[in-house]
């Protein structure tokens, strides 16, 4: 079954390609806003949490919606939920993924820990634990005292169990400014002997889906824009590529694809050194985001909603005038950078295609630009 779903990946490439929306392939489900972090980059640990689903009301959603190739469940912080292990439970019985994947500050080591033993293992864990470099470094990003030992502690419970745990373990670096660059170099040595891969991404100025106000739209204005958190020279953004550009060589075959196709896209938007690319976005289309109320958003800049599937049926709402209203939106929207809705975009759209066929060597540094990077008009 699973390879049949597999083979169907071509029918829902063109069926994007050519504009039609198709079924959701993808879900991103923020289980909660709750969150134990106070993170220099996010406001999550603001947001209401009052009205979020109860297991119950998630599992009559899950019923109804497609099988799914992935499941992402996502924060906040997913595992400040106790309940965390009946929703895992619902999403692999109802949606059957070929792969279940969380993101997690690595506080809560003993729930985690319990979590990855007792959950069902036929079908492989994706674990990411956001750690920004070492200890002072990471502990400041996080907004908490002891934030890098406790997420190292989870770390090293879980990195000699993989194989036992069916377990497909890595850490997330999120770069916010400058210091950023050392502490991947620091954090990637740390991370080599353990054999554990680190994936780093950009941190966005802004993200809808993490601001306080319940709807609103900070999708960018034009092409290739791209605005980081933090304030980055030519000098600056061109050692960071490179830093990042030699780790991507040690990273497993398919972290390499994904990740060489984000940071090249990066590089190309901010350097300006080299055309960009963008895929259609497949918001709305192959990639299904749940809100912890059960409202469906069009995508991270924009959490305009379409519906609920609390109140409504999946089939009212994937089919609705607004969701059509809000297709027509993500089909003219410039394009965003984000990992996390790019590289769904690129494998359903067959963008990624390209970078697959490369031959596994990074291109050589180019040479440091004199001019300052693009600065795109702030979106209206």
């Amino acid at each position: 079954m699973k390879a049949l779903r597999l083979l169907s990946l071509p029918g829902t490439i063109l069926r994007r390609r050519f504009g039609g929306a198709g079924r959701p392939r993808f879900l991103t489900h923020v289980v909660t806003f709750a969150c134990n972090a106070r993170c220099v980059m996010c406001d999550s640990w603001r947001k209401d949490t009052s009205g979020e689903l109860d297991a119950g009301e998630i599992e009559a959603i899950y019923r109804q919606l497609p099988p799914m190739d992935m499941v992402r469940l996502t924060g906040g912080e997913p595992f400040v939920r106790p309940d965390l292990p009946d929703i895992a439970r619902l999403a692999l019985r109802w949606l059957r993924p070929l792969c279940l994947h969380l993101t997690t500050n690595g506080f809560l080591t003993d729930r985690i820990v319990r979590f990855c033993e007792t959950r069902e293992r036929s079908t492989p864990l994706r674990l990411l634990v956001s750690i920004d470099g070492p200890a002072e470094h990471h502990d400041r990003i996080r907004g908490h005292a002891g934030a890098f030992d406790a997420a190292m502690a989870t770390l090293d419970a879980l990195a000699p169990r993989r194989r036992e745990l069916n377990l497909v373990l890595g850490v997330n670096q999120t770069i916010v400014d400058p210091a950023g660059i050392e502490a991947h170099r620091r954090l990637e040595a740390l991370l080599r002997p353990r054999g554990i891969p680190l994936n780093a991404v950009l941190a966005y100025r802004q993200s809808a889906l993490y601001d306080r106000r319940p709807s609103v739209n900070l999708a960018p204005a034009h092409p290739g824009e791209y605005r980081p958190h933090g304030d980055f020279s030519p000098e600056d953004l061109a050692e960071l590529f490179a830093a990042v550009e030699a780790g991507i060589r040690r990273l497993p075959w398919a972290d390499r694809i994904a990740k060489r196709y984000y940071w090249r896209g990066l590089r190309a938007r901010l350097l300006r050194d080299t055309p960009f690319t963008q895929p259609p976005c497949v918001a709305l289309h192959a990639h299904l985001r749940l809100l912890p109320d059960g409202r469906v958003p069009v995508c991270q800049f924009n959490t305009g909603t379409v519906g609920s599937l609390k109140e409504s049926a999946f089939a009212d709402v994937w089919t609705s005038p607004a969701a059509e209203r809000q297709r027509r939106w993500v089909r003219a929207c410039p394009g965003c950078w984000a990992e996390c809705e790019v590289l769904p975009s690129a494998l359903y759209t067959g963008a990624i295609l390209r970078t697959v066929f490369e031959v596994t060597t990074v291109p050589p540094e180019r040479p440091v630009p004199t001019a300052a990077p693009h600065q795109a008009p702030a979106p209206k």
